[in-house]
């Protein structure tokens, strides 16, 4: 059995579909809410779901849980209920590696990209503290990834125990289907894929970084088959631990991303730049590319899908059918 929080979310309902292929017993952690995010699961519904509220009272009870994947968090960039968000992507995620600790369980949980910041002090994904405190996140989600990151980190120098296996995962520009529900987060593959498909220009911001040409923002853009191949890797090697980048090793521009998805909708290419609005100056990520060594050398040897064979997939299998869930 394993436990997935957020597991009617986008990565989390994707993990789901795999497992449920496999015929694995999968516990889905989640609230649906009224987004419409049941229809991440029509395809292959859980046979258990628990409301966050009562995770602990459903631990409590002891089930033979093999490993907990904990994708569950407050993942909007512009989030300010600092409060709030320290409660769910910090104080939980200690709470759960404490479980874990204690019950002997596996632990594989998602930090993010966001946690290198502007890029300035790297995208190395080196887990040792001295490292990990040179980062500077630029937002409230991103500096809580970080703290998770840096508590873990303490907690193996301190020669503390930890789960039997442990893995935290720094989650690149994730796209594909299941993600409909995300509304202002969701994907710039699907933003620009409805742009066009009505007709529109695709609009992209302008840079607010000198030296960066408008539209040549980039960013390391990874398909979300090859997240859940990657989570698959880790669940069947137990004897993997450690903190990685998943990303596809090769930032992309978003003046590619445009020209991938009108070819995938067969249109010329318009692009109109737009201001950045003011909440993200200051708090946008211009350019990130995922470092891949560690996890390659952990055992994952698989081939990263290329940014335009990704987005035709995502457009003409899914966007463009009339049902576009996994």
């Amino acid at each position: 059995m394993i436990l997935v929080t957020g597991g009617a979310g986008f990565i989390g309902s994707n993990l789901h579909a795999a497992l449920d292929a496999r015929m694995v017993e999968v516990v889905v952690v989640d609230q649906l809410g009224n987004s419409g995010k049941w229809r991440n699961l029509r395809n292959h519904p859980p046979t258990q779901m628990i409301d966050p509220d009562n995770l602990f009272d459903y631990l409590a009870t002891h089930p033979p849980i093999e490993a907990i994947v904990h994708l569950g968090a407050i993942s909007e960039t512009t989030a300010s209920d600092g409060d709030l968000v320290w409660r769910s992507n910090v104080t939980l995620s200690q709470d759960l590696w404490n479980w874990c600790v204690t019950r002997g369980v596996r632990f594989i949980y998602a930090s993010s990209a966001s946690t290198y910041g502007n890029g300035s002090a790297g995208f190395d994904d080196t887990p040792d503290l001295a490292s990990l405190r040179r980062l500077r996140p630029l937002n409230l989600y991103g500096w809580s990834k970080h703290a998770f990151d840096l508590w873990v980190a303490q907690e193996c120098a301190a020669g503390r125990n930890q789960p039997p296996q442990w893995v935290g995962l720094k989650f690149f520009n994730v796209y594909g289907p299941n993600e409909y529900h995300k509304g202002s987060m969701i994907s710039v593959v699907k933003v620009k894929h409805d742009e066009i498909k009505a007709g529109r220009p695709a609009t992209l911001f302008k840079s607010d970084r000198p030296g960066v040409a408008d539209g040549a923002q980039a960013r390391d853009f990874i398909w979300i088959d090859d997240v859940v191949d990657a989570l698959l890797f880790l669940i069947d090697r137990p004897e993997v631990s450690g903190l990685f980048n998943l990303g596809t090793g090769l930032a992309r521009t978003y003046a590619d991303l445009v020209h991938a998805v009108c070819v995938a909708q067969g249109v010329d290419p318009q692009i109109e730049f737009v201001p950045m609005p003011e909440r993200l100056i200051g708090q946008y990520q211009s350019f990130t590319e995922a470092p891949m060594s560690r996890l390659r050398a952990a055992g994952f040897t698989q081939t990263f899908t290329p940014l335009e064979t990704g987005v035709a997939r995502y457009i003409k299998d899914f966007l463009n059918q009339s049902d576009p869930y996994r």
